[in-house]
């Protein structure tokens, strides 16, 4: 009950952990008309889901089966520098470690352990799913947990902003969400499965569309008020 609390806790969206200011590229894509419906959407959350969604459950489940275990003192180093490799795009790494810093500062409160101090002393800015990982991990869950956390957070947060920033219909873009648990529960299988793996033997899922949607959106961002961070 611990651990399934704790995973309610991190995948709600009130948790304190900054990724409420972060639309996960769907600003970009509206601004650019390539969100306008329901239908657009879901195409969106679905090349989301596979690409960045899987990424993040890679290395959250990776970082949850490390904080079970007597890693080595570089091991979080090397997570942390392997996740930044697999994320070509300026923006995203900074996205990600903007919504790291939240989230560990949040789970310092929440869940206080050894294991997020060292993830901290290796990198005062560590990426989000890595944080999320050690933070699930802390509070009794296991890598699929953590992997189901980030894969959910990939493509909940981005529809939440879908409706804030097009009045969109909130059920049916929940609805969308709810379509895809099929496709979560299989790359959480896969992010679990690989959990042990070597940092740099770790899957490397990836978006070429989400990368350069990102780096334009903080171009326009740093050019004009955006609702979004990212």
């Amino acid at each position: 009950m611990r651990a399934g609390l704790a995973v309610l806790a991190l995948a709600d969206s009130r948790f304190p952990g900054g990724g409420h200011v972060h639309s996960g590229g769907v600003e970009e894509a509206a601004a650019r008309g390539l969100i306008t419906g329901i239908a657009d959407l879901r195409e969106f959350l679905h090349g989301r889901l596979r690409a960045a969604g899987a990424l993040q459950a890679v290395f959250a489940a990776a970082a949850a089966h490390a904080a079970t275990r007597r890693v080595r003192s570089g091991h979080w180093r090397e997570l942390d520098v392997e996740l930044d490799a697999r994320t070509p795009s300026p923006a995203q790494r900074e996205a990600s470690r903007a919504q790291g810093k939240g989230m560990i500062r949040a789970g310092k409160a929440a869940w206080p352990s050894p294991v997020r101090a060292e993830l901290g002393a290796a990198s005062p800015r560590p990426h989000h799913p890595i944080v999320l990982g050690v933070l699930a991990a802390t509070a009794g869950a296991g890598p699929q947990e953590a992997a189901l956390i980030a894969g959910y957070l990939s493509v909940s947060g981005p529809s939440s902003a879908v409706v804030r920033l097009l009045g969109m219909d909130p059920f049916a873009a929940n609805a969308v969400v709810a379509e895809m648990s099929d496709e979560l529960d299989r790359i959480v299988a896969e992010a679990a499965a690989t959990a042990g793996l070597d940092p740099a033997d770790l899957p490397a899922p990836g978006a070429p569309v989400l990368d350069l949607l990102a780096e334009s959106h903080d171009r326009h961002h740093r050019e004009e008020v955006r609702l979004f961070a990212s």
